[in-house]
């Protein structure tokens, strides 16, 4: 079946622009949208979509409402999943919308909307319960924790390269695929980085998700 999804953006213009994008989409139904908070809130009530796409910023306030409505949704509706769009790579937005667990939450900038693919990923990869995190955003945060941070001194170019597609929310297969090595060794190369990080053992995709990017962000998993 497919994806229902609503979308809440309050420019008519990319409202109507993200609509002709997920309209292109196979297994991608749109089935409402809303321009402020208030139509959203009120059109996942009625709709029940499995997915909501939001701007990170609507009115009333034109200032974090995506990210407020994406946590009352982990109370109200705990299955619908959530992919934030943003026009900046701002990791404490990132953070804040994984502040209360990662599962069905993804954060991507808007110029990704230029690729279909990778916004059909994204509502696929939350629709089943997992994360997806701009990379620009991860870069960020990997270079703002460099400048102080022995432990990711610690690690290898390696363990860099694979921290930053763990925190992005990609699985073990996909990593050792995309690295060409065995998914045997992107378990080694994890284990040791949890261990340098002090991060616990990593137990699956979305718990490593949050718990790096609480590292990165500074605050504590």
């Amino acid at each position: 079946m497919a994806l229902r999804v609503v979308v809440g953006e309050d420019s008519l213009l990319v409202r109507e622009g993200i609509a002709g994008i997920l309209g292109g989409l196979d297994g991608i139904e749109l089935v409402e949208t809303a321009g402020d908070l208030g139509e959203l809130r009120a059109s996942v009530d009625r709709a029940a979509p499995d997915v909501v796409v939001t701007d990170i910023r609507m009115p009333p306030t034109n200032s974090d409402e995506g990210i407020r409505f994406a946590d009352e949704l982990r109370s109200s509706h705990p299955e619908i999943g959530v992919v934030i769009l943003s026009m900046h790579a701002e990791p404490r937005y990132a953070t804040a919308l994984l502040k209360g667990g990662s599962d069905r939450r993804a954060y991507l900038l808007k110029e990704r909307l230029t690729d279909p693919a990778e916004l059909s990923d994204a509502l696929h990869t939350v629709a089943a319960g997992g994360s997806v995190i701009d990379p620009q955003v991860v870069e960020r945060l990997v270079a703002s924790r460099e400048g102080g941070s022995s432990q990711l001194d610690a690690l290898t170019p390696r363990e860099r390269e694979i921290l930053g597609l763990i925190a992005q929310g990609r699985s073990n297969r996909w990593i050792a695929s995309e690295l060409t090595i065995t998914r045997r060794a992107v378990e080694r190369h994890i284990n040791a980085i949890f261990i340098k990080l002090d991060l616990g053992e990593p137990e699956d995709v979305n718990r490593r998700v949050r718990a790096t990017l609480l590292y990165l962000s500074g605050n504590e998993a």
